[in-house]
């Protein structure tokens, strides 16, 4: 599933196509295309995994769910796309294996930009806030909740939290003041880091657990499950990620 960094990244490689006019639209989704037909694309943002284009009287929410992806002014031979929009002179931008729909409000009202770990009004004492009001989750799901921080995925929070020597069935209540204000310092860093090693093609390189097989702190092996309740893959050190319950 594309995280947040990656959604920054799209919007900032289509940054030539604001102010352009959709002149072309087809794909396989069951939305009304037709609505985009001769609009004019006002602005591109993004929330959390959330890509949107925003439109004169109402915007288009992507999101990429665990396989979606874009190719721009080029298609997938081998695929059809969810959604493809065309420009003038045969640009294009195509969406595959994702979800689009219509929001009608103005992103402003639709959207909490302060919760986006990315963006530039992330509050984090609001992050803190949140977390606090939910003491019984497990950091591994507290990660992952949108509603605190947007953007983050499997990658950043196995990161993270190995990062942090957190065990991810640490309880967000037990945790102390101190590790939990790291939590949410290092989720945004973290993210931002994410996205200057995605854009230098070297993200993988930097992965400490995440898909790995043993601790490079400890060298013994890692522990890998499926966990919480969003049941996603955790990779962890049980030696040096402390559980606090």
């Amino acid at each position: 599933m594309p995280e947040g960094p990656s959604i920054v990244i799209l919007r900032e490689e289509v940054t030539p196509f604001i102010g352009r006019t959709i002149r072309r639209v087809s794909g396989n989704t069951t939305i009304e295309k037709e609505r985009l037909l001769d609009q004019r694309v006002e602005a591109f943002r993004s929330w959390g995994k959330h890509f949107l284009v925003e439109l004169p009287d109402f915007a288009l929410r992507v999101h990429f769910m665990l396989f979606g992806s874009y190719r721009i002014n080029e298609d997938k031979s081998w695929a059809v796309p969810r959604l493809s929009l065309g420009f003038d002179a045969g640009e294009e931008i195509n969406f595959y294996a994702c979800s689009v729909r219509f929001i009608e409000e103005p992103l402003d009202l639709a959207y909490d930009w302060w919760a986006d770990v990315m963006s530039a009004h992330w509050d984090p004492k609001l992050a803190l806030k949140r977390l606090r009001a939910r003491p019984d989750t497990l950091v591994c799901d507290a990660l992952l909740d949108q509603d605190v921080f947007a953007g983050v995925g499997n990658i950043i929070k196995n990161e993270v939290l190995f990062r942090i020597r957190v065990h991810p069935l640490s309880t967000v209540g037990a945790l102390p003041a101190g590790k939990l204000r790291e939590l949410v310092e290092q989720a945004r860093r973290y993210s931002f880091e994410f996205y200057e090693w995605k854009k230098q093609y070297v993200l993988k390189k930097h992965w400490q657990v995440h898909t790995k097989r043993t601790c490079p702190r400890c060298q013994i092996p890692l522990k890998k499950a499926h966990l919480g309740r969003t049941h996603r893959r955790s990779f962890f050190c049980e030696n040096c990620q402390r559980r606090y319950t």
